[in-house]
């Protein structure tokens, strides 16, 4: 597991979007209406991709050389840069939605009581995994 990846990505310009193509990267694919828009999802497109990748075991192909990927008519190619540790962070870090259920009497005192149902729950997790100290 590497800290830093750079691919190659081909833009396709079409009428009104432009294509993003990771050629060594099956199924990672993008789009944006301009070139900042594109830019900006390839690199989410990347960043995602190569996090399941990670997460799952699975090996990360070594990028093209950029002499050695074939473009067609007016299609460009750029490189794409993502620093992974910052990706893990964010992944680790992200909110998940849970559902719970208590009795409907609890929930309308907490809620007259303004609890943040969200904060109460991540304190008594932490204080029951003993994450706290």
């Amino acid at each position: 597991m590497k800290d830093r990846y750079i691919y190659p990505a081909v833009l396709k310009f079409e009428d009104d979007s432009i294509l993003v193509e990771f050629p060594d990267l099956e199924g990672c694919i993008t789009f944006g209406e301009n070139e900042e828009e594109a830019l900006f999802r390839a690199k989410q497109a990347l960043e995602g991709y190569l996090y399941v990748l990670e997460r799952d075991g699975l090996e990360i192909p070594l990028a093209t050389k950029l002499k050695d990927v074939g473009l067609h008519g007016g299609d460009t190619i750029v490189m794409v840069d993502v620093w992974m540790p910052l990706v893990r962070d964010q992944e680790a870090n992200r909110s998940v939605k849970k559902t719970l259920t208590i009795p409907k009497w609890l929930n309308d005192i907490a809620e007259q009581n303004k609890i943040n149902f969200s904060h109460l729950l991540q304190v008594s997790l932490k204080e029951q995994l003993g994450l706290n100290k």
